[in-house]
């Protein structure tokens, strides 16, 4: 079988250096939040181009918390894209705010700015961009309008660790953003992990002290917060990889390059955003015929996946949101059409070739 994604081959290229993390961490007696987290915020915040980093147990802890700390609540409006991971909207929710959609570009499947100002309302508090599949949203007029109408952006980047926009990093270009870190991400804890990145230290001081059940006084707890720490053992992991973020970006990028090129027009290939640089975390394929090149690649024993079979504003959970089909025609048809091939750093060039084999096949028979 050809993975997803190799998480083996990744860790065998670094074994020592992570099974090293790990015993110092186990040595030191400090589990919980320390100075290994510490280190990887400041690594992590200078690797993004930002002033803090608050680290968090999961990237949808981060949304959470970032969006809280922002000052989202009950009564709120926050627009984000239909075609995103759940998390972006139950993060959304948790806070009390209600959830306002936008469809995503035709092309890049990120949010579509020329769609934006129609969603905005006079309860609309922030916009959710979700870079999508490791390549940045179009931030340039997101953030337009937003400052026109005094709204927070807060960077879904969960899927974009080392992406560039006009040479910013992503998660650095709005007011917060939140990564991800969980095995599948391209810098991946030993399971669980995330964190926020922002310039403005008020933001980060609220985020520290949500993460950590929320500000004291003498007479107790003042408002509520949560248990979202980052322990130790991730951070140390974490910092080990992140030495190695950018090599096996580029190994992914050679790698989605080789697609692009073997798989011709069989398929529709990625696009991109002018000015952005994709990490391809997903290198999704588009096709009519999706269910049958699936078919075709699980039956050569390949390992495929789709990101995602259904748009959120069409799932059960989130019917109350009043959403009917045909609401936002290109996140359905995306929803229809992705797949999602196998991608990472050391998937061999021969494997490649079989992958590629399998869907051209099935996508012109």
């Amino acid at each position: 079988m050809i993975p997803l994604v190799d998480l083996q081959a990744q860790h065998e290229r670094i074994r020592g250096d992570v099974e090293a993390a790990a015993v110092r961490v186990l040595r030191s007696g400090r589990y919980a939040s320390g100075p290994e987290v510490e280190a990887f915020e400041q690594q992590f915040a200078t690797y993004c181009g930002t002033a803090c980093a608050v680290g968090v147990n999961s990237g949808t802890s981060a949304l959470y918390v970032a969006l809280v700390a922002a000052g989202i609540g009950a009564g709120d409006e926050v627009v984000t894209v239909p075609f995103t991971f759940v998390a972006t909207v139950d993060a959304i929710r948790r806070t009390g705010a209600d959830v306002r959609f936008v469809d995503v570009d035709p092309g890049t499947l990120t949010m579509d700015p020329a769609a934006l100002e129609a969603a905005v309302s006079r309860r609309t508090r922030a916009i959710l961009p979700v870079h999508l599949y490791g390549q940045p949203a179009d931030m340039d007029p997101i953030l337009e309008l937003a400052r026109r109408h005094g709204l927070a952006v807060v960077e879904d980047a969960a899927q974009a660790h080392g992406a560039r926009y006009k040479g910013r990093r992503a998660g650095s270009i709005g007011d917060a953003g939140c990564f991800s870190f969980y095995p599948t991400k391209n810098l991946s804890a030993a399971g669980e992990g995330g964190i926020i990145v922002a310039n403005d230290p008020e933001l980060a001081r609220a985020a520290r002290s949500l993460r950590s059940w929320g500000p004291t006084d003498a007479g107790g707890r003042t408002e509520a917060g949560g248990n979202y720490r980052m322990d130790e053992m991730q951070a140390a992991v974490l910092r080990v990889k992140l030495q190695h973020l950018d090599e096996w970006t580029r190994e992914r990028r050679t790698v989605a390059e080789r697609y692009d090129a073997l798989l011709g027009t069989a398929v529709t290939t990625p696009s991109r955003v002018p000015g952005a640089e994709h990490v391809c975390n997903v290198y999704a394929i588009r096709s009519p015929r999706r269910d049958a090149i699936r078919a075709a690649l699980l039956a050569a024993r390949v390992e495929c996946a789709v990101h995602y079979p259904a748009p959120i504003h069409l799932q059960a959970p989130y019917a109350d949101l009043g959403y009917r089909a045909g609401a936002f025609p290109h996140a359905e048809q995306a929803a229809r059409e992705v797949l999602s091939l196998p991608i990472y750093p050391e998937l061999s060039e021969e494997r490649q070739l079989a992958v590629v084999k399998a869907v051209r096949q099935a996508a012109t028979s």
